[in-house]
């Protein structure tokens, strides 16, 4: 076989290898909560309580924790594992990289605390075995999965509260009022829908500009009241009014979007779903994703 056709078999083969390699590889899930179980160990109601544990730590102390338990990392190490969904899920504020997974495979009998750069000065290589061996792995021996969570759980934020680090913004920062965007996603449809029609109304009863700003207020009331930020109320009382302005407009000239009289089918563009412009709700940022935080590979492995 001529030497150019060897080089291409080889690279053929290496090139298999690694693609078959890589599909073998187990996925890393989708971060939607700061326990994820893939494999049904721990109960619904168990779960919402450490979340909610995991959250009034996160908007008290700054950091974030994350519990992922999986059937099984192989073919991968549980340390190849673990980095790769620490590097994904981006766990801890970006900066201060104040972020720690904890992850069990359950299968294999193992398990691995990820700690990111911020943390490795209190949540050392040394404390973070300790914590599975001491704290972990014997419930685990005894299959109290949900109670070596917990009090692994414990000593990690125990641990961490120790660490001196950059306070959380206040709470105006990571509630309603920043999340008001994403709850603004179930609304455009009501804007749109409602504006067109109570618009109508009050474009007859008040005129032109009285009636859209009329709308406009209470659109914008509705919006303060139900997503909770005046913010919120300003951008849906505003755009209420432009709607009521311009369509009623438009509508009066018989200019629809399609040429029609009336409006024609002005709910046709939105007839792709509630949410519009791809905002996902029902989520806020600090229960579904990760600040940023990067991690080297500090943290301990252990077995049960």
């Amino acid at each position: 076989m001529p030497p150019i056709s060897r080089a291409k078999v080889l690279l053929l083969a290496l090139f298999l290898c690694w693609t078959q390699a890589a599909l073998a590889e187990v996925a890393v899930p989708q971060l939607v909560g700061r326990v994820v179980d893939q494999t049904n160990t721990l109960s619904a109601s168990y779960i919402d309580t450490l979340n909610q544990r995991i959250h009034s730590f996160e908007q008290r102390k700054g950091s974030q924790i994350a519990i992922l338990i999986v059937p099984t990392t192989q073919p991968e190490t549980i340390e190849q594992y673990s980095i790769r969904v620490a590097e994904t899920w981006k766990i801890g504020r970006k900066k201060i990289d104040d972020g720690a997974l904890l992850v069990i495979a359950k299968n294999d009998h193992k398990l691995r605390i990820e700690v990111g750069y911020g943390l490795e000065g209190a949540l050392t290589d040394v404390t973070a075995r300790r914590i599975i061996d001491e704290v972990i792995a014997p419930r685990f021996k005894e299959g109290d999965f949900a109670g070596g969570i917990g009090d692994g759980l414990t000593r990690m934020i125990g641990v961490i509260n120790g660490e001196p680090l950059p306070t959380p913004k206040p709470e105006a920062s990571h509630g309603q009022n920043v999340d008001w965007i994403s709850g603004l996603s179930d609304f455009w449809p009501f804007i749109l829908v409602g504006a067109l029609m109570i618009g109508s109304f009050l474009r007859a009863v008040f005129g032109r500009l009285l009636g859209a700003s009329a709308a406009g207020g209470v659109f914008a009331v509705i919006g303060w009241l139900v997503v909770g930020s005046l913010i919120a109320g300003a951008v849906i009382g505003g755009v209420a009014f432009l709607l009521v302005l311009i369509v009623g407009d438009s509508a009066s000239l018989g200019v629809g979007p399609r040429g029609g009289r009336g409006g024609g089918d002005w709910s046709s563009g939105w007839s792709g779903g509630s949410g519009g412009g791809g905002w996902s709700s029902g989520s806020s940022s600090s229960d579904s994703g990760g600040g940023g935080g990067s991690f080297g590979g500090g943290g301990a492995s252990g077995s049960w």
